[in-house]
């Protein structure tokens, strides 16, 4: 999974989905020289390179995130006004395209281009109407946690003014949160209010950033104190009186600022818990069925309805079962029974780490290794590779009792900042080793790294095209990564081949409980059992995954409906070429013009074939 910080949540979301109300302009037919066509794909790269530079400077923590320290001390504005105003230079900006833009006089790579721009528009102002139908504070993250993740992970301090930004933007948390308390407060007049089970998680975290010096005379410092503390005491182009002096006023900014709005939410939080209901679906929100079909298109990047989905993933669970069960023959399990093994899988030792510090440094060292040796083999299988650096690490503790079991991060633009593979080991129950492998493999090398670093790299497209992405293409690539690694002789163990299935599988089970709790109407307990008797998955694992589904609905579907679709254009393009098939020269094609909506990656796929049709 890609984390998303939720500053930028909902740009993601909307971006490079499937077109809605294209007015693409019309124009006669024309021939253009080829004088004619360089100049108009100079203007059209020029308008959308302007254009995401102009938003990203309006959003201080995308700079930060890009490593650009520019606005460094202050945070994104998150009001509605804000909002508003933005939606109204999209609309500028999509006139300004037909207007000025002639997409036939277009080079090919910058009619994608004008054709993705188009889309990302259409789609931003046709669901603006749904920007309060989510839900900003989980248990799966929110500015209760992403603020000091960034703040440890992002906001890197170099010199003393970088240390004055850090504590500047601790100083803003206070009116940051009121803005927050605000957009809360218009979903709970809608009746937008998160299910039950939300609430203890949040004031859990909510807790943990407020513990500590110098919240509390214990002896250990707050995880922002700890991080302000260790990064200021590493310069070296100040004094000791100085250094002094910065964590004073780091410290200062936590109790005027820092506490009281982490006070001030938890109050907020336990009045509103008593609004909440058990009601889990998208169905119980206003006009819940029509905001969760925007949210499939969206997602999914498909015209496929919520009982498609569905069937989808029964047909696919059913699939994987019949490969499962040949692995339990390999290995010899004492019946037939597929319950069995799951029930085994789940239980024996010999697949778990100790909840130990040492077992969970064991894990982290495995993880590491698995990609190392992946990266020896990259030659056989793609011919461009990202030049930025990946690093495994634990989640922090602050939030290791609520955040995912494994997720990405990207990359600095500037090289400062590796990629990040983040893998929760608060309860070393919930990850199983036998699944080692292709979770390494999904967020690293090859899927989240290899595809977000290589298109943050890449040169001759536009800089939006570079960022974000819908979820079937992201999730669907890293989905695809934990499989082809087997097509060259990874996984020689069976019960690792097992765990590439049961992680497969739980991506296929994904579709007919994400669909049965917002569309159907299914418990938290149906969910369960049907994870329960379908997956081999600890329970514990199954549990977050399903309260994960319930406060992002959709978000899960991306996976398995992506996948399939790459798989697909992969063997029509093999049973096309023949002997001409060259699975680098594919990998390619996916990776090497950023994320994309699956109808455009199909169109992508399909001129790739037809050119190596007519290579001699």
């Amino acid at each position: 999974m890609k984390k998303i910080l939720y500053f930028t949540a909902l740009t993601t979301a909307l971006l490079f989905t499937g077109c809605s109300g294209s007015k693409e302009k019309i124009s006669e037919k024309k021939t253009y020289s080829d004088e004619e066509i360089k100049a108009e794909t100079k203007k059209a790269n020029a308008f959308f390179d302007r254009v995401f530079d102009a938003k990203t400077d309006r959003d201080p923590v995308q700079l930060s995130i890009y490593g650009i320290k520019k606005h460094y001390s202050e945070w994104t504005d998150i009001s509605d006004a804000k909002a508003q105003n933005e939606l109204e230079i999209t609309k500028i900006n999509l006139d300004s395209l037909h207007k000025n833009i002639t997409v036939e006089a277009l080079d090919e790579q910058t009619k994608i281009s004008y054709k993705l721009f188009e889309e990302e528009c259409n789609n931003t102002i046709d669901n603006f109407k749904w920007r309060f139908h989510d839900y900003p504070v989980t248990q799966m993250g929110g500015p209760q946690t992403d603020i000091p993740t960034f703040l440890i992970n992002v906001h890197l301090i170099a010199d003393k003014g970088e240390a004055e930004a850090y504590i500047a933007r601790l100083n803003g948390i206070n009116a940051l949160f009121d803005q927050l308390i605000v957009n809360l407060k218009i979903r709970e007049e809608n009746n937008i209010i998160p299910p039950k089970f939300v609430f203890p998680f949040v004031i859990a975290d909510c807790k943990s950033i407020i513990s500590g010096e110098p919240f509390d005379k214990t002896k250990n410092k707050s995880p922002l104190l700890e991080d302000f503390t260790k990064k200021v005491n590493a310069l070296k182009d100040i004094d000791d009186a100085a250094k002094k002096e910065l964590i004073s006023k780091a410290s200062a900014a936590l109790l005027s600022s820092v506490k009281p709005a982490y006070e001030k939410l938890m109050a907020y939080w336990n009045e509103l818990e008593k609004k909440a209901t058990t009601d889990d679906g998208a169905w119980k929100l206003p006009e819940g069925d029509a905001f969760y079909d925007a949210a499939l298109k969206l997602t999914t990047t498909t015209n496929l309805t919520a009982d498609e989905i569905h069937e989808i993933g029964l047909k696919e669970v059913a699939r994987i079962h019949g490969e499962m069960k040949e692995i339990m023959k390999k290995v010899n399990f004492k019946n037939d029974n597929l319950n069995d093994f799951f029930d085994f899988m789940r239980t024996d030792k010999q697949f778990y780490y100790p909840n130990t510090p040492e077992g969970k440094e064991s894990y982290r060292v495995k993880a590491v290794k698995i990609i190392d040796d992946m990266k020896k083999e990259l030659d056989k299988l793609f011919l461009t590779k990202p030049k930025a650096d990946i690093v495994v690490k634990p989640v922090e503790a602050f939030r290791e009792k609520s955040a995912a079991g494994a997720f990405y991060e990207e990359p600095a633009l500037d090289g400062s900042r590796p990629g990040r593979y983040y893998i929760n080991l608060y309860n070393m129950a919930d990850q199983a080793t036998y699944q080692m492998e292709a979770l390494a493999y999904h967020e690293g090398i090859p899927g989240h790294h290899m595809q977000i670093a290589i298109a943050q790299e890449l040169t001759n497209i536009a800089k939006f095209r570079m960022h974000g992405g819908n979820t079937a293409y992201v999730e669907g690539w890293g989905l695809y990564s934990e499989r082809v690694p087997k097509e060259i002789g990874f996984y020689q163990d069976p019960y690792s081949d097992f765990g590439r299935l049961a992680m497969e599988l739980f991506r296929a089970a994904r579709l007919v409980v994400d669909t049965g709790i917002h569309r159907k109407k299914w418990t938290r307990e149906k969910a369960l059992a049907y994870f329960k008797e379908n997956t081999p998955d600890p329970e514990g694992d199954n549990k977050k995954e399903i309260e994960r589904y319930i406060v992002w609905p959709s978000q899960a579907t991306g996976y398995k409906i992506g996948m399939n679709k790459i798989l697909e254009l992969r063997e029509n393009a093999k049973k096309k070429l023949g002997d001409k098939f060259d699975i680098r020269e594919f990998h390619d094609v996916v990776l090497t013009s950023g994320p994309v909506p699956m109808n455009i990656l199909e169109e992508m796929v399909n001129t790739w074939v037809e050119k190596k049709h007519l290579t001699p």
